[in-house]
């Protein structure tokens, strides 16, 4: 039965690696995916991510005025799509989550996104909101904290590595700006605006 998963995590946790990881396994297997992404400024309607371990993909592009059912729903028409994967899907719309849950419940096809659940004031992103309440599938992707505990909140740099309170929510493509840290160490640098280490490479919680 297809269902509609969200993997959410803090920064850095391997969300693209698995999303790709998850796409490969479809495709080694002959069936056909689908790999949506958020749409970079310039960019047309397709692009390509990759992962820290050389996974690359092509991906559609999408804005807040794509409409993904359509698309998913005219090439299954004309050939069979087994799995919808989407990037950063933080940068949803509430329609665009609903079209998801359409493409699950009429077309029978299993959606999985990826992505941040808060953003750098740990307010949620409008994507993540309306899919923790309406997915089938919940689950977490983790990553630490400098401290070593588990990461579960992002945290806005400047240039100098000084913390960011306030700006537009959606800044695509400037992941040398954030990092990821625990609650206490988040409340604290938003408190004191102290100086953030970050972790050179990805490490993950158990």
């Amino acid at each position: 039965m297809a269902q509609l998963y969200f993997y959410y995590s803090a920064m850095n946790a391997g969300k693209t690696t698995s999303l790709l990881q998850s796409s490969y396994n479809y495709r080694e297997r002959g069936m056909h995916t689908i790999v949506f992404a958020a749409k970079l400024e310039g960019q047309n309607g397709h692009g390509q991510i990759s992962s820290r371990i050389g996974l690359t993909t092509f991906v559609r592009t999408f804005s807040s005025r794509t409409n993904i059912y359509s698309i998913i729903e005219s090439e299954h028409n004309q050939k069979a799509v087994h799995c919808i994967l989407v990037d950063e899907c933080h940068f949803l719309s509430q329609k665009q989550v609903a079209e998801l849950c359409s493409i699950v419940d009429n077309l029978a096809i299993p959606v999985l996104c990826y992505g941040l659940r808060t953003d750098f004031r740990a307010e949620p992103f409008t994507g993540s909101l309306y899919l923790l309440i309406w997915a089938d599938k919940l689950i977490e992707l983790k990553t630490i904290c400098h401290c070593g505990r588990k990461a579960n909140h992002v945290l806005r740099l400047d240039d100098q590595g000084r913390v960011v309170q306030d700006g537009e929510q959606i800044m695509i493509g400037n992941h040398d700006h954030y990092v990821s840290v625990c609650r206490k160490h988040f409340i604290e640098a938003k408190k004191y605006l102290t100086f953030v280490p970050k972790v050179s490479t990805p490490h993950f919680y158990e």
